[in-house]
């Protein structure tokens, strides 16, 4: 009697549980969302800013007997920088850019011990204009750069030095390169080696003529905000 009535509960129970199984909606299934990963987009324009050094070349002095000269090496470099870039190929970036920076501590001086004068070699400022072209992975892109190049002109002299300059160019050439990471939808910030070319500088003077190399290198460390005209890029897996 006993196994008769649990079997009697169990198939019950088996029943109500089936009955409230039919009772339920079907499960829906639902596909798991895309996979979206950035391609990062460099078309557009962008402004910024640097901080670096600048560095006289090691045979850009010459001092002539009769005349003492001294020189520093290094000087703070701090300014500003705007461009535009197109990328297409898709990894391939063309550009333009503009770019001035101050300086600090960036001359020469030279003495006449023959007669009484003194000369002094200082740039306050360079600036350049370049085409680049790069080549871009994801957030990545390394670069190369090359232009024209200026600066003012700091060329002053006293005494016999005063009338002797025979030539001096303020503006030349510039090459370099350098690499960017985007870390952010609209940043970046990059690393930069340049050089400056402003020819040789040629001073008479009555202890003789000094002709130097006028030539710089420079390192700088910059951040840039991008304005993209093509929006943001993605692509679906």
């Amino acid at each position: 009697m006993k196994k008769f009535l649990l079997g009697t509960v169990a198939i019950f129970a088996l029943g109500t549980v089936s009955a409230v199984a039919a009772d339920l909606p079907a499960r829906t299934y639902t596909k798991a969302p895309a996979y979206v990963a950035p391609v990062y987009n460099w078309t557009g324009f962008y402004i910024g800013a640097h901080v670096g050094g600048a560095f006289n070349g090691s045979d850009s002095f010459l001092a002539t007997p009769g005349i003492v000269g001294a020189q520093k090496d290094g000087s703070f470099i701090g300014g500003g920088q705007i461009g535009a870039d197109y990328q297409f190929s898709p990894n391939w970036l063309l550009g333009i850019e503009g770019q001035i920076s101050g300086m600090t501590d960036s001359n020469r001086t030279f003495t006449d011990t023959v007669g009484v004068g003194t000369l002094r070699d200082r740039s306050d400022w360079l600036a350049s204009v370049t085409g680049r072209l790069g080549y871009t992975w994801g957030p990545g892109l390394i670069y190369v750069k090359g232009g024209a190049a200026f600066r003012d002109n700091g060329l002053t002299g006293t005494g016999t030095f005063v009338g002797g300059v025979t030539n001096r160019d303020d503006t030349g050439y510039t090459v370099g390169g350098g690499l960017e990471y985007m870390f952010a939808p609209a940043w970046s910030a990059k690393i930069e080696y340049q050089y400056y070319n402003f020819g040789t500088t040629d001073v008479v003077a009555p202890a003789g003529v000094i002709s130097y190399k006028d030539d710089l290198h420079t390192v700088k460390a910059g951040i840039n905000y991008h304005f993209n005209w093509g929006g943001p890029v993605v692509a679906k897996y």
